[in-house]
């Protein structure tokens, strides 16, 4: 009795049923899913040209032994309509038409699961697409920020001439000749 309280406790687990034809029934190992496997297998069978063709051959061969066999081996008449062959058909039919549609169950219990993951996985990629398009646009606006070459040598020649515009002035507040480095006095050292 413990383990059917642990069994209602867990969403995971079929409880078992009480009652029906044959009893206490319990859930199959398997959830179904040898059932499931036979009956789809089945019905991918009755799809096949095989199947025709062995239905074709069955059917032909039923036919002709009730017709042409001598009278005490037949065992179906043709007076009746072959009634045993449409009955056997009707049979086949009846179990046929279940099987084939939970065959197309499980196949749209398939679908369904595959599109789910489809949507889940066509989310990541969006998902991933945008950070990608905002990480993309981050480094865009960083980069307008990051000096280029060209601006470099630019402030570059701008701070060499104001650093030689300030030597030339101080150069003339001292009384030297202009462009000449204080305390060399030689021309060739000029610059």
């Amino acid at each position: 009795m413990a383990e059917r309280g642990d069994r209602s406790d867990r969403l995971d687990s079929p409880l078992e049923k009480t009652g029906g034809l044959f009893g206490r029934r319990r859930p199959s190992r398997n959830g179904g899913v040898d059932v499931g496997k036979n009956a789809e297998g089945i019905a991918r069978f009755f799809g096949t040209p095989r199947f025709l063709v062995y239905m074709t051959v069955f059917c032909v061969f039923w036919l002709t032994w009730n017709t042409l066999a001598p009278e005490n081996l037949r065992f179906d008449s043709y007076a009746l309509g072959f009634t045993l062959l449409t009955l056997m058909l009707s049979l086949q039919a009846s179990y046929s038409a279940p099987l084939i549609l939970l065959a197309q169950n499980r196949q749209t219990d398939r679908d369904r699961v595959a599109a789910e993951q489809d949507r889940q996985r066509t989310e990541r990629n969006l998902a991933d697409t945008e950070f990608l398009a905002r990480e993309m646009a981050s480094l865009r606006l960083a980069l307008q920020d990051v000096a280029t070459r060209d601006y470099v040598r630019g402030e570059l020649r701008d701070l060499l001439e104001d650093l030689r515009e300030e030597i030339r002035a101080e150069r003339t507040d001292d009384g030297g000749t202009p462009g000449a480095a204080p305390g060399d006095s030689s021309p060739d050292r000029r610059r």
